[in-house]
């Protein structure tokens, strides 16, 4: 049997390059994976949606309800649809932003509360092809009404925030309103 050696100790000048080298490894790994990390950021815009409810060109009627029973929106059951324009400020003349599409029920048996879910669907030059997915039951003769953004697609994918809905302005006769959207988004 051969005789064993000890283990050789290692130089102060090969401990020192070891020790450089293991520095630049972690330096490079921590300055690469920061480079593809992004910070979240938040999004906030106002909308005004245009909103018709009666007439040859309605943009939100009433699709199902109960039976026997008049379907209104203080009517539980009553399913609407809707396909409302979207425009940067409430003058219905002003530039299009996009469409607002989906559905509305009234969910609450004494007619109070409203079950959305809908698209903010973008047509913009900003935004084109984008969608904010908006979701959840509010009290829909309050003041203000507040919803989920539960997602998006295009520029908003895997965002996460809320909308507010107030009404601005209301022609009973005509049956149109016109519905201010504050929306705030986060991005990951």
């Amino acid at each position: 049997m051969a005789p064993i050696s000890a283990p050789k100790l290692l130089t102060a000048s090969t401990f020192s390059r070891f020790l450089l080298l293991l520095s630049l490894s972690i330096l490079m790994h921590c300055f690469s994976s920061q480079a593809t990390v992004q910070p979240p950021w938040t999004t906030e815009m106002v909308l005004y949606f245009q909103d018709f409810a009666a007439g040859p060109n309605a943009t939100l009627i009433p699709v199902a309800g109960i039976a026997g029973k008049l379907w209104t929106f203080s009517q539980f059951g009553t399913v609407y649809v809707t396909d409302d324009f979207i425009t940067e400020t409430p003058d219905p003349n002003s530039p299009l932003v996009g469409r607002g599409q989906g559905m509305y029920v009234t969910s609450a048996l004494d007619g109070s509360s409203t079950h959305a879910m809908f698209s903010i669907a973008f047509t913009n030059r900003a935004y084109n092809g984008s969608t904010l997915e908006i979701q959840g039951t509010s009290k829909q003769f309050e003041a203000v009404r507040e919803y989920s953004v539960v997602g998006g697609t295009g520029k908003f994918r895997f965002v996460r925030g809320y909308t507010t809905f107030e009404t601005i302005s209301a022609d009973t006769a005509r049956a149109y309103s016109v519905l201010r959207c504050n929306v705030t988004i986060r991005h990951d």
